[in-house]
Formats: structure tokens, sequence, C-alpha cells
């Protein structure tokens, strides 16, 4: 018996049950529904379609060899990784997954389903080169409804760990060291070898290993063991000789091979990673962040909108803003008129080129904040910038007012090749002065190292930072980049790269800049830009 859905009781009348709308499961369809018909109007994945349409893919589909089998359309492809990155889908199986599943991935593309491979290759190796060109034409279309300027940018970096192990890493000092203790231990043979058989050696030992390479040191090993043979050696020096026989060579030619791909500037790598470089994380708050494989990050942004992204394996934000800013210049073929940013760039290096590229900058030196804070500034009496300076006779006034001359000027070159001018300024008779032990902490009399294009540079910058113009710019860069990095971070749950290697992360990179502004722009909140 079926239980009743109406009241039960004496009372008399029709029974009351629920109604439900019709459901048949297995239902013919004469004519199936159109995809479109089932993609609202304001929907995300129209904004897509409509921007990827109008731009020019033919640098992507020169990627192609002509003939063969068909392939699946680029364009398509390019539209549903857009997509999947604006959904936070980064695997290339999921994507697959989607393809076959989802309504709007389905009409994306055409109901075509593309398998994981495909998708994968299309992503680490079609997209290699076109994509920044693509990204830049994206760009400039929104540039044109005026959703965003050119001209103006706020520019910041953040780092990404890379898709690398954590432990197998290698540090450049730790090689420098290894090949220190090489070249002494074999120059320790040599001299030992000499002092037991010095006829069968040559008097000198050769530049004392300064400069050795692996063949050089075969020979040296191969002459010292020649000339210990059938003489009376320590058991110890037996041994060393035999690891340094057996071990070196092999050693030195994989501490080069090392050096090689550190090159210039970087101190570590990955070893499953090779381009990424141990940074200093900073996950959250209340972390003081830990050493990870990963890549620097710089954006600049303009409303919020991403204008132009650059990867480099430097550590600090402070070497790359020349670099970013020209490869700015090279893809959208002009020159930003304005750049602010914060205290990581504040370097005479960074400074000069915005000043020789005609740049207006609002950029703050690392002294910029302590030096508008009053509490600190009452504490710092003796500190050089107190120091009055005689700009005609060159010299400073200590706060006892004798005159410190310059002693000399030296040059200092940073990592990048930027020459620095520094000059020193020595005191007399510190010794007995009253103020001895509170002025300076050395013993001797005091000297001071000034670099007075630095210091000239950095007062322009506080000129430029403290006006009415100044204050609003930097107010401004905080709403502006800052924000683009949270939504990467946690909107878009992005905080570790899925592929290896400098250019394919360089993709990864694009398509996610990519998924952020077209994000943005399917928003109905979205303001043009000022």
């Amino acid at each position: 018996m079926h239980e009743s859905c109406g009241f039960s009781g004496m009372a008399k009348g029709p029974v009351l049950r629920p109604v439900f709308k019709a459901y048949h499961q297995r239902q013919a369809m004469l004519l199936p529904p159109s995809l479109d018909e089932l993609i609202a109007d304001n929907h995300p994945v129209r904004v897509v379609d409509e921007v990827l349409s109008r731009i020019d893919i033919l640098p992507l589909v020169r990627k192609y060899k002509t003939g063969g089998s068909s392939s699946y359309h680029p364009g398509m492809l390019l539209k549903v990784m857009v997509y999947a990155y604006i959904n936070n889908i980064y695997s290339s199986r999921k994507i697959e997954e989607a393809l076959q599943q989802n309504i709007h991935f389905m009409w994306l593309s055409g109901m075509s389903t593309p398998d994981h491979n495909t998708i994968n290759r299309f992503r680490g190796e079609r997209l290699k080169e076109p994509l920044k060109k693509i990204f830049t034409q994206v760009v400039q279309l929104l540039a044109a409804e005026g959703l965003l300027s050119l001209k103006e940018l706020y520019t910041d970096g953040t780092k990404i760990e890379a898709n690398a192990n954590r432990y197998t890493f290698v540090w450049g000092n730790a090689i420098k060291t290894n090949k220190e203790k090489m070249k002494q231990q074999l120059d320790e043979l040599w001299k030992y070898a000499q002092g037991i058989a010095a006829s069968e050696l040559d008097d000198t030992d050769p530049d004392g290993f300064d400069k050795i390479d692996k063949e050089t040191l075969k020979q040296a090993i191969a002459k010292i063991d020649a000339s210990l043979k059938d003489k009376p050696v320590s058991k110890q020096v037996k041994q060393k000789l035999n690891y340094a026989k057996k071990h070196w060579p092999a050693a030195l030619d994989r501490y080069d091979q090392q050096e090689k791909i550190l090159g210039e500037g970087r101190k570590s790598y990955s070893k499953t990673d090779t381009d990424a470089t141990f940074m200093r994380m900073k996950e959250d708050h209340m972390k003081n962040g830990q050493l990870k494989p990963g890549y620097n990050l710089q954006v600049s942004s303009n409303n919020q909108y991403i204008t132009h992204y650059s990867i480099h394996q430097a550590t600090t934000d402070s070497t790359t803003l020349p670099e970013h800013l020209r490869d700015f210049t090279q893809h959208h073929q002009t020159t930003p008129d304005v750049v602010t940013a914060d205290a990581g760039y504040g370097s005479e290096e960074n400074y000069q080129y915005l000043e020789d590229q005609h740049i207006r900058a609002y950029v703050k030196h690392n002294q910029f904040d302590r030096e508008q804070n009053q509490t600190i500034q009452s504490k710092k009496t003796f500190t050089t910038d107190k120091l009055h300076y005689n700009k005609e006779y060159d010299y400073y006034v200590c706060p006892m007012g004798q005159h410190m001359h310059n002693t000399g000027t030296y040059n200092k070159t940073t990592s990048t090749g930027f020459i620095q001018t520094v000059k020193k300024y020595q005191a007399k008779n510190c010794s007995t002065c009253p103020l001895n032990g509170s002025c300076h902490k050395s013993k001797g009399d005091r000297i001071i190292e000034i670099n007075h294009r630095l210091n000239e540079l950095k007062q322009q910058a506080n000129q430029r930072l403290l006006s009415e113009e100044g204050i609003k710019k930097r107010k401004q860069r905080c709403w502006d980049v800052e924000p683009v990095f949270a939504n990467i971070k946690n909107n878009h749950g992005f905080k570790r790269f899925m592929l290896r290697g400098k250019h394919k992360v360089n993709i990864e990179t694009g398509l996610l800049a990519l998924a952020h502004n077209l994000r943005k722009k399917s928003n109905p909140n979205t303001k043009k830009a000022a």
C-alpha cells in the first residue's frame, strides 16, 4: 500500500498532493537544442570568444606544418586554454574532461574534443613564441576601448613557486668553495711530491693551480702519481691521491657544467628545473617565508588590467625594471610617460634609466619611509645625511665643525654591470673630539663614503613623491597593481607553476594574464580608465 500524501482523519474532501514538473529522462528530441541558446548573453565565455576572435593569430598558425593530417584549429585551442585559466583549470587532463562535460567548453570548442596530449603540446610548444604577441594585441584592444592606458604604469613583482623539488638544489657559493678546496689539496699534493721527488717534478708548481680545467687536473695528478711511484708515501697521501685520481676530474667537469647553468647573477638553481632560482617566499602575514625554487614575476598594470608581464630569475626586484620596461617598449612600440613603483626599485641604475628614457618616475628609495618618520629621524643625529656638504669646495662638515675632505674616488660595479662612482671623505683629530664614540663607532678618524649622483636622484624622487601628484600615485599603486597579485594567487588559486623551464613558465604567465584581463572585462561593474 502507498502512503497517502493527503490529510488523514474523518474530514471529507479532495486529497492534497505536491505537484511536480514533467520529467522524462529518456525522451527523444526531434531537433536538439542549440548550445548557443543555453549560454547566457553576459557569460564570460562570450567575452573570451568575442575578444580572441578579433585578434590576428597568424603567428600561431605559422607554427603548424603544411600538409599532412588535419589539426585542431589553433584559434579554438587558444580560446579553450584562456577560458580554462579563467575557471582555474590548469591541468591538461581536467581541460580534456571539461571539453566533454562542460557546456561552455563544448560551445567554445564547437564540440571538438582534443585529448590532453594535444592540449599539452599546444600549450608547451605552439604558444612558445606567439603568445606574447597575442597578449599584446588583447591589451591594445582593451586600451582602444578605454579600459586601460599604456601611458601610465604601476609596476610590482611577486614570487611564484616553480614546479620543482624543494630539496634538490645547487648553490653557487658551494661550487666555489669545493673548487677552492680541490685547488688547495692539489697544491698540497704537488708540494708533497716535490719534497720527496724534486728531481722528477718541476721546481715550481703550475701557477699554484689558480685556473685548472679537466685536462690540466688529469695531467697534474698523473705527474704526481708517477713521481711518487716506488717511493715511501704515507697511507693518508695514497688515499687522497687515489681519491683525486678517481673523483676529481668528474667533479670538476660537473662544477663547470653547474656554473654554466648558473650563468652570471644567479646563486642557486633547482636540479629538477634548472631555470628556477631559490627565493624566499612570503606565504602569509604570519610567516617569514622559506627558500623555495621559484620565478620572479614582474607585472605592470593600469586600472587593475595587466598591461605587461615578464619572468625573471633574480631574487630581488631592483635589477628587473630596465629589462621589464625595454620589453614593454619592444612589444607595444611605445614608452610609458609615468611609472610608479615601490621601494624595491629605488636604485641608482633604475633612476638613471627612467631619466634617460624621459619617464616621469614615482619610485621610492629604500630610505624614503624612514626619512618621513620623525621618531626615527630624531634619533639619527650624526648620520651622513645630517652633515652639511659644501659643493663648491667638495667637503663635509662634521658635527664639531671640522672639515672632512675628499681622500679618493673609486668605482663599484653592480651585478648588472652598472658602474657607480663613490667618493671618500675623512675627518681629522677624532681621537680628541668630545663626540668621539657618539658620532661614529670606528676606532680611527671618521670616514664616510658618498655616492653624489645617487643622492641627487634620491632628492629628485623625494620631490616627486611628496608632491600632491606623488601622494596620489603612491595611493593608487596600492589598489592598482597589488590587487592583481591578490586575484592571481587567491581568486585564481595560482601559487605554483604547472610547467618547468623559463620558456614554458612564460607561457603559463601569459595565459594567466589573458585570463585575468578577460575575466575583469566580463565583470559588469568594470569601469573605464581615468
